[in-house]
């Protein structure tokens, strides 16, 4: 049976990005970048809410300006199962399965279907996934910044939820595991 696991990278006050006026959480270093892309690896899939999809569409084509451990996320990402939750979208890139409507119903049907971690990428996805309960387990990554204001890594109502590791990650960063209580 799969999990559905919603983790982002975020600021000390709970930003995930900042305003678009304002400043913006720096992008990982090496270290984190990497466990980032063995995070990647190690899934049995991602899905996606439209706006992330396309912030990661980024992936799709190389640039002459990344290092080693860029090109190694790209090929990751490239090669990775994704699902996108969208009902304006018409098409979706390589290895990508378009979701229009019942969303509960696919994601239930994903989860009784596929083995392993299934990460949830955006927190508007995760926010109406955190609403019917189907988000198993919560992983925040803080660094240390405070962004002030912008886009939330919880949208909607905060759930109760139980710690069950912490973790430091990379250079700045410190993992918080969490399951609902």
């Amino acid at each position: 049976m799969g999990k559905l696991v919603f983790g982002m990278m975020q600021s000390l006050d709970g930003y995930v990005a900042g305003a678009a006026d304002g400043p913006q959480l720096p992008a990982p270093g090496a270290t984190l970048h990497r466990h980032f892309n063995d995070h990647v690896r190690s899934l049995a899939g991602s899905l996606y809410g439209r706006r992330m999809y396309e912030v990661m569409c980024y992936w799709d084509e190389d640039r002459p300006e990344w290092g080693p451990v860029e090109h190694d996320f790209a090929s990751v990402w490239r090669a990775q199962t994704k699902w996108v939750a969208s009902r304006s979208l018409k098409s979706v890139g390589a290895n990508a399965t378009l979701v229009g409507e019942d969303l509960e119903a696919f994601v239930r049907k994903l989860k009784a279907g596929v083995e392993g971690d299934i990460d949830v990428a955006g927190p508007d996805l995760a926010g109406g996934l955190t609403e019917l309960g189907l988000i198993d387990e919560y992983r925040l990554y803080f660094r240390p910044f405070v962004l002030g204001r912008g886009k939330p890594y919880f949208i909607g109502a905060r759930p109760p939820l139980r710690l069950i590791a912490t973790d430091p990650v990379g250079e700045d960063a410190v993992r918080l595991t969490c399951v609902p209580a």
